[in-house]
This record gives C-alpha cells, sequence and structure tokens, in this order.
C-alpha cells in the first residue's frame, strides 16, 4: 500500500515530535502493509512553515536512518499546502513540492469555508501542467453543508482526498456521515491516512480498505490503491467504477451491520 498523506518527519509540525515517534509509526505502517509513505508536513497554514529545501533535507535523513534501523518502508517528498495568498508566488519562487516529484500537489483549505479564489487556482494549477488534491474536504464546514460545492472543484480539475479516521468515526459520527456520503456520491478519488502519531492518529489504512469493500465493493479498494500507485509512477487517475445502485447499497449496508459485530 502506498500512502500520500502523513505527518511522519520528525519536529516539523503537529506530526512525530521526535526520531522514536516516526520510528514507531514507519513500523506501524509496515505491518500494515505500507510500503511508500509520502510525507507531507503541514506548509503556510499560520502555525508551521516547511519550504521544499527542508522537506527534502529531513526526507534524505529519515530514509537513512530508516535503511539503518531496517524498516523496510520508503519516505518521499511532499507538503499538504494552505491555500493562501501569494500560493502561486511560492511556486515560482521553488518553495513548494508536488508529491513525490509528481506533477500532483496536496493542497488544504481553511476547516470554515471554500476560499473564493479556489476555482480560480485550481485553473492557474491546471495551466502549470500541475494535479492539485483536495485535502480532506470531509473536514471543511462548507463542504459539510454544500457538496455539491466540492463537485464544482472537481468539475474545475481538482481531486479529493479522504481520510482513513474520518471514515472510521475518528472525528466524531457526523464527520463519519458525511464522509461516506461523499464517497458514494463518487466526489473522492484517493484514500490516506493523515497520520500524526501512532496512538493518537495512526495510519488506518488497511482498516479503511476494509470498510471500503464491504460497504462499496472490492473494485473501489482497486480504484483508490491504483490511484495511490498513480501518485507514485505520476500517471493519470483511472476511471472510477459504477456507483452501486440504492437496491446494492442497502445490501452492502446490510452485511456491514453483521461484519461490526
Amino acid at each position: 500500500m502506498i500512502d500520500i498523506h502523513t505527518h511522519i518527519l520528525p519536529g516539523l509540525d503537529d506530526g512525530a515530535a521526535n526520531w522514536n515517534d516516526a520510528l514507531n509509526m514507519a513500523r506501524a505502517a509496515v505491518s500494515e502493509g505500507i510500503t511508500t509513505i509520502i510525507a507531507t508536513p503541514h506548509h503556510a497554514n499560520g502555525t508551521y512553515t516547511n519550504a521544499a529545501v527542508d522537506v527534502a533535507e529531513h526526507t534524505h535523513a529519515i530514509n537513512e536512518q530508516l535503511i539503518a534501523a531496517g524498516v523496510p518502508v520508503t519516505i518521499r517528498t511532499g507538503q499538504e499546502i494552505r491555500v493562501h495568498d501569494g500560493l502561486l508566488d511560492a511556486w515560482y519562487r521553488r518553495e513548494l513540492l508536488t508529491l513525490a516529484d509528481s506533477s500532483y500537489v496536496l493542497i488544504e483549505m481553511p476547516s470554515s469555508r471554500i476560499p473564493k479564489t479556489m476555482i480560480e487556482l485550481i485553473h492557474e494549477f491546471n495551466v502549470l501542467n500541475l494535479k492539485p488534491i483536495i485535502a480532506h474536504p470531509e473536514r471543511n464546514a462548507e463542504v459539510t453543508q454544500h457538496p455539491e460545492r466540492l463537485a464544482e472543484l472537481i468539475d474545475a480539475g481538482a481531486y479529493a482526498q479522504m481520510t482513513t479516521h474520518s471514515l472510521l468515526g475518528g472525528f466524531g459520527k457526523r464527520i463519519e456521515q458525511h464522509a461516506w456520503s461523499l464517497m458514494k456520491s463518487g466526489h473522492i478519488h484517493i484514500v490516506s491516512s493523515d497520520a500524526h502519531h501512532v496512538e493518537r492518529r495512526g495510519f488506518r489504512m488497511g482498516e479503511a480498505y476494509s470498510f471500503i469493500e464491504r460497504r462499496m465493493g472490492e473494485q473501489w479498494v482497486n480504484y483508490f490503491k491504483s490511484n495511490a500507485e498513480a501518485v507514485i509512477h505520476d500517471s493519470p487517475f483511472h476511471n472510477q467504477p459504477p456507483l452501486a445502485s440504492a437496491s446494492e447499497g442497502a445490501v452492502r449496508r446490510f452485511l456491514s451491520y453483521f461484519y461490526k459485530k
């Protein structure tokens, strides 16, 4: 498995605090079957600033330490970039990173709203041959109230990434319900952990994929896994499987109830 959104680099943000935290996270990822992790420390969110050169240096260092410790997982570079004034200027100054040196870039909206400039920003990214992936839209208050506005961003050329903890109830029942609604509407293109810490906020990738298989079918698990691989290989995302009909969805919900027992 490939995880495209994590906070494993130690000491850069609110993720791993030190090398022990990072090592524990890496070992936990391996135990779940994760082979490649993209490190995406927060950048330009008002609290943390992690420019491209610093992320690259820390990523090189952690890979050396993981090899020395015998932990078979590879860390790739990335950022979780908050949408802010001057974002495109920062790109031209080479302060920003794509995911794993691909054309995909992970962007984060404020939790309370969709910035008015989002459509324009997505268009500008596309002009630069960049593919914006919106991080955890299910936790955005405006998307929660108006999911059609996320669809508008997707129509404009963006993709959307779901967090495993949202699907599994880690952020509360309301976000869990909204997350599954977005999934079943076909508005989500990739699943990742947004892992910060082994105990407080781990990966839970295998668990999330199991729930997706029960509720939506194996083809959707394959779809999300293939898209994660597409990021690493800088290839296009795959076509979505057909969405389940109302009757098929009811059967899956019925079976999922017994799986939870």
